[in-house]
């Protein structure tokens, strides 16, 4: 999925996400950090994420609900300070929602399956194939070593 087909907002607790919790059900499953970037749209630190220098084969999931997002032959260093990827695993998998929260306009990528908020995209993925950067937070995800997408591509 390319950035250019973003969605006008919608709530992350809207009814249209397949995997539907409680806000407690969510605080109950998430660290204090991780709920705080996957349900109230906040981001980590640059630098300090654990899967930044993440090299592995693998995949990314999300961290909230299990949803497959990215392949680790998709992820490239950016220099940005968050893992970053030209592509998700499938379109479909992330949905990208405009955001104008810090007075700029911005792409949000929220996980398809449970509205969690997981980073930003940005058209500045120069010499990638796709020109995309998906900046996405460490906490947001979860990484499974060797690991390939179960649905098709």
């Amino acid at each position: 999925m390319t950035a250019g087909g973003t969605t006008v907002s919608k709530p992350s607790d809207s009814p249209e996400y397949p995997v539907q919790l409680t806000e407690s059900e969510w605080r109950e499953r998430l660290g204090a950090e991780e709920y705080a970037i996957l349900r109230e749209a906040a981001t980590e630190r640059a630098g300090t994420g654990e899967l930044l220098n993440e090299e592995r084969d693998g995949l990314y999931r999300c961290r909230a609900c299990g949803n497959e997002l990215f392949i680790a032959g998709t992820k490239f260093d950016s220099g940005c300070g968050w893992p970053s990827f030209y592509e998700s695993v499938r379109p479909g998998a992330v949905e990208l929602i405009e955001d104008h929260s810090l007075g700029m306009p911005r792409t949000e990528v929220r996980c398809a399956d449970c509205g969690s908020h997981l980073g930003h995209v940005f058209p500045d993925g120069f010499g990638t194939p796709t020109g995309d950067r998906y900046c996405m937070n460490s906490l947001a995800l979860s990484f499974e070593p060797g690991a390939q997408p179960e649905r098709d591509a």
